[in-house]
């Protein structure tokens, strides 16, 4: 069995990360929810709540399959995620399903084409997505949908209730890690705006890679 509490050894740098990628945005009535696909159905179930707060009168679930997802979304993660959100109680209407996606630049491209297809013009979007998301979700609409005005948003769970939830404490780790090398990496190979990182993150990155969560690392 996984487990799923964060060892004090590591638990300052994982807080380190895990405030670097929250975009602490604040939340506002936007024209479009944009969730993006991942394992974490927290995303459809945070989509549908602000859905019913009157937050925005559309989402658009975006995503097919990873290698981390199939297992559990084996019909696709924007399929999942909208079968989720009308559990919740969203009408089958406001929902669009892009399925898809291999990426988070496929997510922003296939659902902004989607769009566009449809005759539905699109300012402000919510970009809901798994926290350690938010920060390279928002660099990558950026650049890849400059003129839109992006909210970034996740369901607002403590980081040990996030990792319980997920399910698996080095699996959130190994993520984190490797959203923060994206950041670093991703701008060079013209996939995103750069980011500024704060010393104390990039150190804090450094020592879980010499600490071994390397799995989620692009080569």
């Amino acid at each position: 069995m996984a487990e799923v509490t964060l060892s004090a050894a590591y638990r300052a740098d994982v807080e380190t990360l895990w405030d670097y990628h929250d975009m602490h945005h604040t939340i506002r009535p936007s024209d479009v929810a944009i969730g993006l696909g991942s394992h974490d159905l927290g995303v459809a179930t945070f989509a549908a709540e602000l859905y019913h707060e009157g937050m925005f009168p559309r989402i658009v679930f975006t995503g097919a399959n990873a290698p981390t997802t199939i297992e559990r979304f084996p019909r696709g993660e924007a399929v999942h995620y909208r079968e989720h959100a009308i559990e919740l109680g969203v009408p089958d209407e406001a929902i669009l399903v892009e399925p898809k996606a291999a990426n988070t630049g496929q997510n922003i491209e296939f659902t902004r084409k989607l769009l566009a297809d449809r005759g539905i013009e699109v300012n402000t979007a919510t970009l809901i997505s798994r926290p350690y998301q938010q920060r390279r979700a928002y660099s990558t609409a950026r650049k890849l949908w400059p003129d839109l005005e992006i909210i970034c948003a996740s369901r607002p769970l403590p980081l040990d209730e996030y990792i319980v939830s997920i399910g698996d404490v080095n699996r959130v780790i190994n993520m984190l890690v490797g959203d923060t090398q994206r950041i670093m990496v991703y701008p060079t190979q013209g996939f995103a705006i750069p980011q500024d990182m704060p010393p104390e993150v990039e150190a804090a990155y450094r020592r879980l890679v010499e600490a071994g969560f390397t799995s989620r690392l692009v080569r």
